[in-house]
């Protein structure tokens, strides 16, 4: 950190930031740019790549915020955090008061702070953005700060609960919508267990996104204080299979929110997707990031590949050809069906992969694979593709240029093109209405199910979706099982 401030784009910050203070003018302050590790030797380590903002940095991003007497901000939210607040005291100098308005509303600050993509939530609704044209205030590498510097300040604060009301709510999966509907329902009094079928806590947040971007020990911590407020956690458990739906009636349970994710891979059925070498993304992150497959004396190994393709377009997507660069990759290629202004993975990570030496084939998608004498993947051929029409994600429709493929040699390819939501709870549980996609049916302004007792939310009712509107899924269902358990409807 200590060279970066030393780094000319440092001293210009300072310098506009000065500037603009002696003439009481916010909207001419710079906005902050994240320190980071440089590219060429974070691409041979899994440390973390963002290094966090100083709170002289924190404090002139803060003293940007214009304090809106509408701050559309916290709309653009899904956690609902009181913004203006969180910022005004960084901006006091009172970071530890920051952190505890941001755990009022949100039970994964740190996390938030790292994977939210705050640039289509709550910066994308700043006053900069919506009527300034500017920058928007870099609320996400705020919200970081506050609850690092809370950590590692070791005074970390726990909220507020409710006297116990000995009612037993169950939670099913222990990724983000579980543990923000957990971190409420607690608040209010209830008795709460999370049963995670793996032998680590976190879901989608421990076996799907990398250390380099989110480290584990910051997921641990955010748990630890959900623990400190009395949530119970039981892993090894799968619902569904170890215990049933009638097991968690008949122990007590009135209430059970289910968030077990979307953990099922997608393929794209062409010819040598069966060959050694082609795996689903998902089986090669939690590989990696769960099950230590890195470390060559690993009971679950990974094959390094020299030449790996990625296909995909969406942060796992950056995640898993960053990982294969990290893990020996000579070459490491995204292929992605579309350009990259289609890209749905954040524009941060993008950048960081181009830094990575990490290549591009935009506008490619594989149409098969073959294989040498062994079986093991040795050439996919691409397709090249044109941009047509938009379709109903509102992206123009990628349409293939007969006649015009290309070959690229690989040696491991790894399939990031979606995933379906987790069928065991689906098929278990009796009294749920599920859709053709297998997603589970809940009225959207509650989170309740055909089954009054049970509430869902995250990726088993999405099909796929960000950290934080997984988490504002376990919130609104927090709130309405609260009533519901109430007697209030």
């Amino acid at each position: 950190m200590s060279d970066y401030l030393k780094t000319e784009r440092a001293k210009e910050w300072r310098t506009a930031l000065r500037a603009s203070l002696k003439n009481k003018d916010r909207v001419a302050i710079p906005r902050v740019q994240m320190p980071e590790r440089d590219p060429m030797v974070r691409r041979h380590n899994h440390d973390e790549v963002n290094l966090g903002l100083t709170p002289e940095l924190a404090v002139g991003e803060a003293r940007r915020c214009l304090d809106c007497a509408n701050p559309t901000c916290i709309s653009g939210c899904p956690v609902e955090i009181n913004i203006p607040k969180f910022i005004k005291n960084i901006e006091r100098g009172a970071f530890l008061e920051a952190a505890k308005t941001l755990k009022a509303s949100n039970a994964l600050p740190a996390v938030c702070g790292r994977v939210c993509p705050q640039e289509r939530q709550c910066e994308s609704q700043c006053f900069y953005t919506l009527k300034l044209n500017k920058e928007p205030v870099a609320i996400g590498h705020l919200e970081r700060f506050a609850a690092d510097y809370e950590r590692e300040s070791g005074q970390v604060s726990i909220p507020e609960t409710a006297p116990a009301n000995n009612i037993r709510v169950a939670v099913v999966g222990s990724g983000p919508a579980g543990l923000s509907f957990a971190g409420d329902m607690v608040k209010l009094g209830y008795d709460v267990t999370v049963f995670e079928a793996l032998h680590e806590l976190g879901g989608v947040l421990r076996y799907g996104i990398p250390e380099f971007r989110l480290p584990s020990e910051i997921v641990d911590v955010e748990i630890d204080s959900l623990r400190a407020m009395g949530v119970k956690f039981i892993t090894n458990c799968i619902v569904g299979k170890t215990i049933s739906q009638e097991d968690l009636v008949d122990e007590g349970f009135k209430g059970i929110f289910v968030g077990s994710g979307a953990g099922l891979p997608n393929f794209m059925n062409i010819p040598g997707e069966n060959l050694v070498g082609v795996m689903s993304c998902n089986e090669y992150l939690t590989r990696v990031n769960l099950m230590q497959a890195a470390d060559p004396d690993s009971d679950t190994p990974v094959y390094k590949g020299r030449q790996v393709a990625v296909i995909g377009g969406g942060n796992t997507a950056m995640d898993a050809v960053r990982t294969a660069k990290r893990l020996g990759a000579e070459k490491a290629a995204i292929v992605y069906r579309r350009t990259e202004q289609e890209m749905p993975a954040r524009v941060e990570e993008v950048k960081h992969a181009k830094e990575e030496g990490i290549e591009f084939f935009t506008l490619h998608n594989p149409l098969r694979y073959e294989g040498d004498e062994r079986g093991r993947v040795q050439r996919a051929e691409l397709q090249r593709m044109r941009l047509g029409e938009p379709d109903s994600s509102g992206r123009r429709r990628p349409i293939p240029i007969e006649g015009d493929t290309v070959w690229l040699e690989v040696d491991e390819v790894i399939v990031s093109v979606g995933v379906s939501p987790n069928p065991l709870i689906p098929q278990s549980f009796t009294g749920l209405e599920i859709t053709r996609w297998g997603t589970i049916v809940v009225n959207e302004d509650t989170m309740q199910t055909a089954d009054e007792m049970i509430f869902a939310g995250g990726d088993i009712v999405r099909g796929g979706a960000t950290v934080i509107l997984a988490m504002g899924d376990g919130r609104r269902a927090a709130k309405a099982m609260h009533r519901y358990l109430q007697g209030e409807g």
